[in-house]
């Protein structure tokens, strides 16, 4: 199938097959869905609904905030319902686009990617509009709702196989201007940590996509193992609204209090397995790890008698990510350590 079309000498995009339900250039508050037609043995003329709130004063800056990028993280979905239950327009200076559930098919089954065609939507970009159903909705982001926004704020925390410590990110990015633009909406946001993130692999991220067009992206990992605590639900409503008045949209005084500053800047941060077995780390969470200190260790679960295969730190740095499952597979990350920067 082609995703654009030869007219009249100039290829044309074949129109996304979703709909939204409401007018992004209103003001006020709306609520609806993004709707995308999906057959299914259940309903052969049924939709996938992907509810949207759109707030909106006059003109200003346009920040779009996602949540459930993928299925299983909670923090943000959590945060966004709440803000768009209670959001009024008159305390607005521009608009709020809020996607609770950006990939509506994952959230619902509780799943990193999205049951009807194992999508990845943070990898599935810029997407399709006759593709799978993950790649039409990462179309519709990536050509209708993102050159909309001056600002996206993505909230992520671990899932069902990573835990995080509470922290805000930004990228380093060619653009310093636009680097530091980032980086000054991230430091609003005032998670407890802050961190100049390095990705294994950035390609098809909703993340590349947003900055690819000049935006100012902030992203956060907010715990971890597919559920929340009061701690880190807390930390994504003061993170949300903290953002919105950076960006000049929501009226108020930002809530900071003091943020520990991090950076990735040797590129032994990341470990990964090198074997299946039981998992037993030696460091917490926020650890301060030297060189060469034991991270963890990886038991045989298929023979006794066997000794422990010994992770060692590759680099100094606080222990900012560990796989959140007692057994682990060969090439899953295993910890990621981050540098302080002074």
């Amino acid at each position: 199938m082609q995703h654009a079309r030869r007219i009249g000498g100039e290829t044309v995009m074949r129109p996304s097959p979703i709909s939204c339900s409401v007018d992004l250039e209103a003001d006020g508050v709306q609520h609806g869905h993004l709707q995308l037609p999906h057959s299914r043995d259940d309903s052969a003329w049924g939709a996938i609904m992907i509810p949207i709130t759109v707030a909106k004063n006059g003109d200003g800056p346009t920040v779009l905030v996602t949540g459930a990028n993928h299925g299983d993280e909670y923090e943000g979905p959590l945060a966004l319902v709440e803000f768009a239950n209670q959001v009024c327009a008159k305390d607005l200076s521009g608009r709020v686009i809020i996607v609770p559930f950006m990939n509506m098919p994952a959230f619902a089954s509780g799943t990193r990617t999205s049951p009807i065609d194992k999508g990845n939507m943070n990898r599935a970009f810029p997407g399709r509009p006759d593709g799978t159903v993950t790649e039409k909705i990462a179309d519709y982001f990536q050509r209708h709702l993102l050159p909309l926004a001056d600002l996206v704020l993505d909230f992520h925390s671990g899932g069902g196989t990573l835990d995080f410590l509470p922290f805000a990110a930004s990228h380093i990015l060619e653009d310093k201007d636009q680097e530091a633009r980032c980086r000054a909406a991230r430091d609003a946001f005032n998670a407890p940590f802050s961190l100049d993130m390095v990705e294994i692999d950035s390609m098809g991220m909703y993340d590349d996509a947003a900055e690819r067009m000049g935006k100012t992206f902030v992203t956060t990992e907010l715990g971890g193992g597919a559920t929340t605590t009061p701690e880190t639900v807390a930390i994504a409503r003061k993170g949300l609204r903290n953002v919105l008045i950076h960006a000049g949209v929501l009226s108020g005084v930002p809530d900071h209090a003091p943020s520990r500053m991090l950076t990735q800047n040797d590129p032994g941060c990341f470990h990964f397995s090198p074997a299946d077995g039981m998992i037993e780390y030696r460091h917490g969470l926020g650890a301060d790890v030297a060189k060469g200190d034991l991270i963890a260790r990886i038991w045989n679960t298929q023979h006794t008698g066997h000794p422990a295969i010994d992770i060692h730190a590759k680099t100094h740095g606080v222990l900012v990510t560990r796989h959140a499952k007692g057994l682990i597979q060969h090439g899953d990350c295993l910890a990621v350590l981050a540098q302080i920067d002074l």
